[in-house]
């Protein structure tokens, strides 16, 4: 049964971090944080249509469609969803997409970095249409569309104050504000101006050094961040009044939180405002705005498939769906279905999702693509 924390309390849980960091200090930061930092709705995703609603049947029929021999990759680690429709993908090969029709590589641009490449965020603004990518040679502005002359822009420590050249996540937060996850801590710029950091208090840089980010997202109004990290449960960071990056308390199971893990994978904000965090021993549920009420964990005694949860999508029915490294779960109305290689998925290793403007549920594997669509599977493969 999904346990249920509604109010505050410790949990007798000790860990240290970087040998620096108490829970005291955390119960006077929660204090702390409750009184000065500001109120921000959490981040929604883009309504698509009302009437795609999830469907009775998950798997209604299962098709397999070949990559043609020039498609070489197969192990994909991140998606998105650009303004057109089209799908882009993280592989061992490079930046892949697909219009819907025709599968792409796109490695004819050789500034743009091939391995190592963590995370990727896609930027429609006044300057045009671009991919920002996380990479350990910093971070990547590619201009849409991609060829061999596209233009390409990369911030490191040397033309920049990133805090560090290696990038683990990225976030396009409002206006022009951008979001950068480093081995050393959260970088953020806006109009060309690079944010100074005033969370050293609640972050020190050694959390992320011993700690890595593994993922981040931002509250609806993109003016702050969360940021999942592997050890240290999830920080929270937002831009203050005078162009600073000010941090708040953390999520982390030594702490006030029910958190079912401090190794957290993923994040998903619904557009509801509710708080999901993938973990590697389930996931943690968040509603509301009090910090330390209402969290609920859920395991695979509940009905989740598998408990290392790597990925996590809003549906527009309010459906939730979970990619782990057992299969696919979905969340809706406080019941369970899943989908496993047994219900015709071309692998149970879900390590990236995302829902299409057209309501297709696409997954990238360790072996192909899946896409969901009203039921019927398309797994891509070779």
């Amino acid at each position: 049964m999904a346990r249920k924390k509604s109010n505050s309390g410790f949990k007798g849980k000790k860990r240290t971090i970087a040998g620096s960091i108490s829970a005291l200090l955390i119960v006077f930061a929660v204090l702390a944080v409750a009184a000065m930092a500001p109120e921000h709705k959490e981040y929604a995703k883009e309504k698509v249509s009302a009437e795609m609603t999830l469907m009775q049947d998950l798997a209604k029929s299962v098709k397999t469609i070949s990559f043609k021999k020039k498609f070489t990759a197969q192990d994909f680690t991140s998606v998105l969803v650009d303004d057109n429709n089209n799908k882009w993908f993280l592989t061992d090969k490079g930046i892949a997409s697909f219009n819907g029709s025709k599968w792409q590589m796109h490695t004819k641009n050789k500034q743009i970095p091939v391995t190592g490449v963590k995370d990727f965020a896609f930027d429609a603004s006044s300057d045009g249409k671009e991919l920002w990518l996380a990479s350990p040679e910093g971070a990547t502005a590619v201009k849409l569309p991609i060829t061999a002359r596209s233009s390409i822009t990369t911030y490191h420590t040397g033309n920049s104050e990133l805090q560090s050249d290696t990038i683990r996540a990225v976030a396009v937060g409002s206006g022009s504000l951008r979001w950068f996850g480093t081995n050393r801590g959260v970088s953020a710029f806006i109009n060309g101006k690079w944010l100074t950091y005033d969370y050293e208090l609640f972050y020190p840089d050694v959390i992320f050094r011993d700690f890595p980010i593994t993922a981040i997202a931002t509250n609806r109004g993109g003016d702050s961040v969360y940021v999942a990290t592997d050890g240290a449960g999830v920080g929270r960071m937002f831009r203050n009044e005078v162009d600073a990056i000010s941090g708040a308390s953390e999520y982390a199971i030594w702490g006030p939180i029910d958190m079912p893990s401090d190794n957290v994978h993923s994040i998903c904000i619904t557009p509801d405002g509710t708080k999901w965090f993938g973990t590697d021993l389930g996931i943690a549920r968040h509603i509301g705005d009090e910090t330390l009420a209402e969290w609920t964990v859920y395991d695979t005694n509940d009905g989740l498939v598998d408990n290392f949860v790597q990925c996590i999508a809003s549906y527009p029915d309010g459906s939730v769906w979970f990619g782990t490294k057992g299969g696919i779960s979905v969340f809706k109305d406080e019941t369970w279905q899943s989908l496993t290689v047994d219900n015709g998925l071309v692998s149970n290793n879900i390590q990236c999702m995302t829902v299409d403007r057209s309501g297709v549920i696409w997954c990238g594997t360790d072996k192909g693509v899946i896409a969901i669509d009203k039921g019927e599977i398309t797994n891509y493969k070779h």
